[in-house]
């Protein structure tokens, strides 16, 4: 019977993006497994189980035109039941995922148990032939600067046997090996170490390399062009100068901390990194040149193909590079009739046939944050689109849609990454829309004429630097907002909750858009909160430890109570310590420890003094400088408190704290006009709050923690607080000993002395332990919820 002129609404295909869900879900189980051969051969069992049943399936589906059991219709001709097409795509995603899963595992077995692993547990000499698979890069060594390269080892011999293999390594050694170009394939003779990872070992060569081939002529010809890129804006200012080559090609050498930390906070990190946008907007172009030299047809698909496989070799092969490319290639097609269909099943393949090629993508941030925002892009954006344009221009809803939508749908992730939700990312990203495109594409063509012609290259990648230097500004200006991003906790039940707000928005929001007084009422209270309103107040209940962002000092909060805290150090100005403890709630101070008197530690004393009540004072033994204790006694008596010596190895509790000072032991001197050996008569604390043991380290240096390390002998600790801000003079052997989980350190941005040292840092992280820094996250809190202890930050404070 017709239905005459009703129509039934179409229903979108979405077997694919459920067969890249199951991939996905397969790779994080064979990326999180310890593999051995018998787990394989389970695996495998499984999957051919799997097949059977597929098979089984299949074979039982009623043919066009056949009738099923007796008493049913017959099937209608050409058309699976709905049961049947059900159990086929379930039996495909559980195949695809376990195979998936079996490629992990392979690539695990083969990486961890080859032959080039089996060496590097051995701690084998070794002569290698390599390949070398990423440019050279420049790292601060513990005793030396040393050259970092990743290779894929083919020859192996050692032990007195030669190995043929395809083995990924990392080779460490000196400045010969930064003039090593990529692809180029070279001999070298060392030492082989284990490692963790994707790796099977860590080659530390002796001397330098043996080039035994050239890189192939299409790396030569990328390494032309990368290099005619800095020629182009190496006239220019410094950021610019740095941050055209990274948004054409991902070559951030050079690029400021500080300007990173303002992407950042603002939600422009993408612009530094390749991404599908770099992609889409080169290969764009190079179809809208195509087009307008007659290239129509299958040539135009052939100059696209072109342009993705030289936009893949100007920014290497690096995984992240493929990843991008492959998310630029599924925006282009998007782009063509019923594109958000035709895109959706196309990025369901993408993600497919990536998790294939390579499952450690499965665990890849980055990844995640690719297919997320292609994802939104694809489904919000045209309904936003579309609800806007009620009221707004075409251009003006795609240009707000796109970048929201895309922000919106990476929001869970950015905030288990980064601890924050950014406030100002969508208005960031709508305001560098413009600049990215001629930025992009200028600067690539000031860099392919710059080959040619230096001052060529240099006139037409003008504008793209101008560009650059828009988007620079828009950085630093919405970093330097009051509230650019409000604290978010990266624990489960955190992003769980956030993930349902992101839910309620993306189906609220085409309503919500569509009114033009609602969303403008929106807009505006988002406007006022980020211009005037200081947010980021207490973190949630389970906070035990803060580590106040106070600059280039230390202030340190433990939770004694509601309202309660024991305060260690209260930096080197009044108003940032003020503000961290408002931020807390902190109305009662019954204990206030000052390791020792220099400026950065006691200077904020005021702070801490205003509007509280302080109960005991404790200071070091060492009055030195004698000055700064001066004063110190002085505004201490102007409030009725005395301070007195931290008594040694007595454990005290101060509410919900327990604490005993172990350092410095008794017979110290207890005044000094010269200041000599202020820092290792730091009152180091050990501090347990709600089961959370915490080191409180002042600014001991290597011969006061020799010391401490006799006193403490054996301590296990879960935080720890980096001594002197991360000094490079420091005990190693002590630090990494503490077994801690997370280290704080307490240090300004842009500080005059190098803290953190690059070394130390490293060395903590490959020691197992979370390194946060209040120069990078701002505040910094330690949690405990049931035993398991987390972090949360609320992002530094622009002075």
């Amino acid at each position: 019977m017709e239905t005459g002129g009703s129509e039934v609404p179409r229903q979108r295909d979405l077997r694919m993006p459920l067969l890249a869900v199951a991939a996905w879900g397969g790779g994080l189980v064979g990326m999180t497994v310890a593999w051995s051969g018998l787990r394989l051969l389970l695996v495998l069992g499984v999957m051919l189980g799997v097949l059977l049943v597929l098979a089984a399936s299949l074979r039982d589906r009623p043919g066009p035109g056949e009738p099923g059991e007796p008493g049913e219709p017959a099937a209608r001709v050409g058309a699976p039941t709905r049961r049947t097409g059900g159990a086929t795509v379930g039996c495909a995603a559980l195949l695809l995922g376990l195979a998936v899963t079996m490629s992990a595992g392979a690539r695990d077995l083969h990486t961890q148990q080859g032959e080039v692993a089996a060496l590097a547990r051995a701690g084998a000499s070794v002569q290698a032939r390599l390949t070398v698979l990423a440019d050279p890069s420049l790292r601060e060594g513990e005793f030396s600067d040393v050259v970092v390269v990743r290779a894929l080892v083919t020859e192996v011999a050692g032990r007195g046997r030669v190995w043929r293999v395809r083995t990924p390594v990392v080779l460490l050694g000196d400045e010969e090996w930064l003039e090593v170009p990529l692809g180029a394939t070279v001999r070298a003779s060392g030492r082989l170490l284990a490692a963790d990872g994707d790796v099977a070992g860590l080659l530390r060569v002796r001397g330098g390399p043996e080039v035994l081939a050239e890189p192939d002529v299409w790396w030569r010809g990328a390494a032309v062009v990368r290099a005619g890129i800095r020629t182009a804006v190496a006239d220019r200012p410094e950021g610019q100068r740095a941050l055209v080559p990274s948004l054409v090609v991902g070559d951030d050498a050079g690029l400021d901390p500080a300007l990173a930390e303002d992407f950042r906070t603002t939600g422009l990190t993408h612009l530094l990194a390749v991404s599908g946008t770099n992609l889409t907007l080169m290969v764009g172009f190079l179809l809208a040149i195509a087009r307008l030299v007659g290239v129509r047809g299958r040539g135009r698909y052939a100059v696209g193909a072109l342009g993705i496989v030289g936009f893949v070799l100007l920014a290497r092969t690096e995984p992240s590079v493929v990843r991008a490319a492959t998310m630029g290639s599924v925006a282009l097609f998007a782009l063509t009739r019923n594109g958000t269909d035709r895109g959706l099943r196309t990025l369901g393949v993408a993600v497919v046939a990536l998790l294939l090629a390579d499952p450690r993508f499965a665990v890849s941030a980055g990844f995640a944050l690719s297919v997320l925002a292609t994802a939104g892009i694809l489904v919000l954006a045209p309904e936003w689109s579309a609800a806007m344009s009620r009221w707004l221009p075409r251009w003006a809803c795609d240009a707000i849609a796109v970048p929201a939508a895309a922000q919106l749908a990476c929001t869970p992730v950015v905030a288990a990454l980064s601890g924050e939700v950014s406030l100002v990312a969508v208005l960031a990203n709508l305001l560098v829309a413009p600049a990215v495109a001629p930025a992009t594409v200028l600067g690539l063509a000031g860099g392919l004429c710059a080959v040619v012609s230096p001052a060529l290259g240099r006139l037409v990648a003008l504008p793209a630097a101008w560009s650059v230097g828009w988007i620079i500004a828009v950085a630093r200006w919405g970093a330097s907002l009051r509230t650019p991003a409000i604290p978010w906790s990266s624990r489960p039940s955190g992003l769980v909750v956030l993930t349902a707000l992101v839910v309620a928005t993306a189906c609220l929001a085409p309503r919500l858009l569509a009114r033009p007084w609602l969303s403008s009422s929106v807009l505006g209270l988002v406007l006022v909160v980020v211009l005037l309103r200081p947010l980021g107040g207490a973190p949630p209940d389970g906070w035990v430890l803060a580590a106040c962002d106070v600059g280039q000092g230390d202030a340190l909060v433990l939770r004694a109570g509601p309202g309660s805290a024991v305060v260690v150090d209260v930096g080197p100005d009044p108003r940032p310590v003020d503000a961290c403890l408002h931020r807390l709630g902190v109305e009662q101070v019954p204990l206030l420890v000052l390791t020792h008197f220099h400026a950065d530690h006691v200077d904020g004393l005021a702070g801490v003094l205003s509007g509280r009540t302080v109960g005991e004072v404790d200071v070091s033994p060492l009055a030195a400088p004698a000055s700064a204790a001066l004063d110190v006694r002085r505004q201490l008596e102007a409030v009725g408190v005395r301070p007195v010596l931290a008594p040694h190895l007595q454990p005290r509790r101060v509410g919900e704290v327990r604490l005993q000072q172990v350092w410095p032991p008794p017979g110290q001197p207890a005044d000094s006009v010269t200041g000599d050996g202020a820092n290792d008569a730091s009152v180091v604390l050990v501090a347990e709050v709600r089961g959370v043991r915490v080191l409180l380290t002042g600014d001991v240096e290597p011969t006061a923690q020799a010391g401490l390390a006799d006193v403490v002998g054996g301590l296990q600790v879960d935080v720890l607080k980096v001594p002197h801000h991360g000094s490079r003079h420091q005990d190693e052997q002590f630090l990494t000993g503490l077994g801690a989980e997370i280290a704080l350190v307490s240090v300004g941005a842009d500080n005059d002395y190098g803290h953190p040292a690059p070394g130390l840092v490293r060395l903590l992280e490959m020691s197992g332990m979370q390194v946060l820094r209040t120069d990078l996250a701002g505040d910094v809190w330690v949690l405990e919820d049931g035993g398991r202890v987390s972090t949360l930050t609320r992002g530094p404070e622009r002075r």
